[in-house]
């Protein structure tokens, strides 16, 4: 998990805690919850462990043991979950995070696939065709990133470069996801294979605690005095706007694309924000099981909206080379670029969706959008919306209103799709 750091600077009002926020961009996981085998990092520095007289937390460093484990048993109360186990913690130089970052792009987003998601991306009308991905996504890491934990090999790691002021907040955060490795298997949970939709679903869980219980442990800090953030009217409100001048703050982040920037900062305001109303009911829920969340619409939806379908695309006529689901947070990001902020609603009613990027036997690329609806009135509605952009696409466009398996869908079709015929399965996600 990746820590976005929290200044506390300021009046002790939680509406000027802000965010510095990094997650998993669009096709690459290893940012939100698998930055996985760090024998790379753990092999630069002599183990020399150290713990508290709780055995609590192991670490080579006096410091941070001392720090984390004065923290820990708190946070579990808070988080609704158990401690099983000691946490490991130890600090690493941003030089060792840039280069692990550098090896985990080589490893988990290879040119191929980078340029599948960019070609995908820049037929929506999302980003320029030239778009390079994996230097973005390097350079806003590197801004980024303060500090994070590895499931696989259960250990949270802080930069050295972070203030004294703003440790404690980076180990509250990070160590309530050190809690939840030990009940939940994170890897599993965010796992690309479960498609882009509902891996940042369950991200928005993972960290949506995370920062909830870390905003609440600051706002103590600076009142003196104890904080129900679950009691906070209008909490949603008060933390998307503050968000607005935290995108400025950051030029890596304030340049980035739409759809990675607002990728990017869902799961921690947004996963807060759901799991802050999942909670005003008086019980503080963990938000995995039965209470997980599969899809951005539920999440946004504070939970309240129903699993989504899952479609799989089946094509003759040219190679499916890539496929996903943009899923509601995207489809919003999409019509809020293309018609203009505050058009996101146009996406309300979504059901589930697939979308497949086909190579021709001449080489070039066409995608494939299909996406189902609860109605025929919230079809229709999105389809006479976006009509009126399609000259915005990557390429010339068609949105046609169909059926799938009698259900009320669209079928967008970016670039000349003659001779390719798709067949379109769906299975309700449990």
């Amino acid at each position: 998990m990746v820590y976005p750091r929290w200044p506390t600077s300021g009046s002790p009002d939680t509406r000027r805690v802000a965010p510095r926020i990094p997650a998993a961009p669009p096709g690459l996981r290893f940012g939100a919850a698998s930055l996985v085998s760090l024998a790379i990092l753990l092999a630069s520095g002599a183990d020399c462990a150290a713990q508290d007289g709780g055995s609590l937390v192991l670490s080579s460093d006096a410091r941070l043991a001392e720090l984390a484990s004065g923290l820990l048993p708190d946070l579990a109360r808070r988080s609704g979950m158990e401690l099983r186990a000691p946490v490991r913690v130890e600090e690493r130089t941003r030089a060792e995070l840039v280069r692990y970052l550098e090896h985990k792009l080589d490893e988990e987003l290879p040119p191929d696939k980078a340029q599948a998601i960019v070609d995908s991306y820049a037929l929506l009308g999302l980003v320029p065709p030239d778009f390079d991905l994996r230097g973005v996504l390097l350079g806003l890491y590197t801004e980024q990133v303060a500090g994070f934990y590895e499931p696989d090999s259960t250990a949270l790691f802080v930069m050295d470069d972070q203030a004294e002021a703003d440790l404690r907040g980076l180990l509250v955060h990070e160590l309530v996801h050190a809690v939840q490795d030990q009940s939940v298997d994170l890897d599993a949970l965010t796992d690309a294979e479960r498609g882009s939709d509902r891996a940042r679903a369950a991200h928005a869980a993972i960290e949506g605690q995370a920062t909830l219980v870390m905003l609440e442990y600051v706002a103590e800090q600076q009142m003196g005095s104890p904080v129900d953030l679950s009691r906070i009217a209008g909490f949603g409100a008060l933390l998307r706007q503050n968000l607005q001048g935290v995108r400025q703050q950051f030029p890596a982040l304030a340049s980035a694309p739409a759809v990675l920037r607002e990728t990017l900062i869902f799961p921690y305001v947004e996963g807060a924000v759901y799991l802050q109303e999942r909670w005003s009911g008086g019980e503080r829920i963990v938000p995995f099981a039965d209470d997980l969340p599969l899809s951005t619409e539920q999440v946004l939806s504070g939970g309240r909206a129903a699993p989504p379908v899952e479609l799989g695309l089946e094509v003759e006529g040219g190679e499916l080379v890539h496929d996903d689901v943009l899923g509601r947070l995207e489809l919003g990001v999409l019509l809020a670029e293309h018609l203009g902020s505050g058009r996101e609603a146009l996406a309300d009613g979504w059901e589930g969706d697939r979308y497949g990027l086909v190579r021709r036997g001449d080489g070039t690329r066409v995608l494939l959008s299909y996406t189902l609806w609860e109605d025929a009135e919230a079809r229709d509605r999105f389809t006479e919306g976006l009509t009126s952009a399609l000259g915005r696409f990557g390429a010339p466009a068609v949105l046609e209103t169909v059926e799938v398996s009698g259900r009320p869908a669209t079928r967008l079709t970016v670039g000349d799709a003659s001779g390719i015929t798709v067949r379109v399965s769906l299975t309700p996600s449990g």
